[in-house]
């Protein structure tokens, strides 16, 4: 096949170095910005090749040697040949180029972005699990990249030691159940001096596999949570284990439990991190009303009630809802801060009228973003609207759509954005951003 030389100009989300030839974009993993390459290519579409590298003529001094023997096998991480700094500006440059390119929005201040630990930081996990004969039994761990199977690999250095140390026992164990072909995932969720392993299976287990789960769940200090089915299925091995798993946030003296199915942080030292600066941003004054929306366990509602006269939490799970006044209730908060349930994605201006004034809100959506909420806010009058809101992102197109609602229809000022990096090594881009009304 024939090679040619190529020049990386940037690097994606997946990680891929991206260069141009002969008018096509061309993709190449295990290259970096600055770096030139010998490259052949190993797929053609019409508007782009896949490339693979032949030999490396130039190296970028940003280059990194990946501490994971599963670098290039593993799904789990793009970015670990890239010294972790340099990852934190590529993804600068992404949050910037979705806010001109899609709304044409500029910040009017770049946020210092948000740094924590590198490694050992990844609390919740999902670990796919496959039978495979041909490999010695059970395989644990993440899917290899661009495929369906399942990486062979028995560390994983972005998980807390502590259950890095768990894969090669947990093949061990799979492999001497009676279902092991039955058993396609394990989620883990670390918590504050707990960490439960949800065990999914497709049949029934013997008294005999529920012995050795328990034998292992003592030997390895873990809890064993089971899923038969759909999620709502889930329960604890042991009755006494349901409520053991929480997160605390010490400078608000919150402890926030949770299960092992509640969205939470997957990384904890960051959260920390974000919390203190969304609210920091946010400037609560004492006796303001705020409005927290899709806000889960109340992971900012409740440290924001800590200074607000009164926080109202919306969120679509009912579950969520349940546990985020529970924890309300255990703080002394619980006449600071409501929470109610609601589809976000299907409300209007009527309804936030509805709701009543407030001097701030933050919003925290998923992926898809909050683009109800923000054409709504965008209908409200200069003096119906909050003056100040902060959105927290994990998508900066999404971001940047909700962006050119508020600015250009609804007349706020995008203050300031960075980027926080919650989930280093990985393409995954998550932010906060400031709208004050004009």
């Amino acid at each position: 096949m024939t090679t040619y030389t190529l020049d990386i100009e940037s690097l994606d989300l997946e990680g891929r170095g991206v260069g141009h030839h002969d008018g096509k974009v061309v993709f190449v993993d295990g290259v970096l910005p600055g770096e030139k390459a010998v490259v052949k290519n190993v797929r053609s579409k019409a508007s782009y090749d896949k490339a693979s590298v032949v030999s490396l003529l130039k190296t970028s001094p940003q280059r990194t040697e990946p501490p994971c023997p599963n670098f290039t096998l593993c799904g789990g991480c793009v970015m670990q040949h890239l010294q972790p700094a340099a990852q934190v500006a590529v993804k600068q440059r992404v949050l910037e180029d979705a806010l001109h390119h899609i709304s044409k929005v500029k910040p009017q201040t770049l946020l210092p972005a948000m740094h924590g630990p590198y490694w050992a930081y990844r609390y919740r996990a999902r670990f796919s699990v496959r039978l495979v004969n041909k490999k010695g039994g059970v395989l644990v761990g993440f899917r290899e990249r661009g495929g369906r199977y399942v990486a062979d690999m028995h560390e994983c250095p972005i998980l807390p030691t502590h259950v890095s140390n768990l894969l090669t026992p947990l093949r061990a164990l799979l492999s001497k159940l009676s279902i092991p072909a039955r058993i396609p995932q394990i989620e883990v969720a670390v918590g504050e001096d707990s960490t439960a392993l949800t065990l999914r299976h497709l049949d029934p287990l013997t008294q005999a596999d529920i012995q050795m789960l328990r034998d292992f769940a003592d030997t390895h200090q873990i809890i064993w949570w089971l899923q038969p089915k759909g999620p709502e299925t889930m329960h604890p091995l042991n009755r006494d284990d349901a409520q053991r798993l929480y997160y605390a946030l010490p400078e608000f003296d919150l402890r926030m439990p949770f299960k092992p199915s509640d969205f939470t942080q997957v990384n904890p030292h960051i959260n920390r991190a974000l919390i203190h600066r969304a609210l920091t941003l946010l400037d609560v004054q004492e006796g303001e009303r705020v409005a927290d929306l899709f806000c889960g366990l109340g992971n900012f509602s409740l440290p924001i009630a800590r200074t607000a006269g009164t926080v109202v939490g919306v969120e679509g799970s009912a579950s969520l809802c349940e546990r985020a006044g529970e924890a309300a209730a255990a703080h002394g908060l619980a006449d600071k801060a409501s929470f109610s349930v609601l589809n976000l994605f299907e409300v209007n201006v009527e309804w936030l009228r509805g709701l009543g004034y407030f001097d701030r809100m933050l919003i925290d959506p998923p992926r898809d973003g909050a683009s109800a909420v923000c054409q709504a806010l965008a209908q409200l009058s200069v003096e119906e609207r909050p003056k100040r809101i902060v959105y927290v992102s994990c998508n900066p197109a999404s971001l940047a759509r909700d962006a050119g609602y508020l600015v250009h229809d609804g007349g706020y000022v995008l203050v300031s954005a960075g980027v926080v990096n919650m989930f280093p090594h990985t393409g995954h881009v998550e932010s906060i951003a400031v709208f004050e009304s004009r």
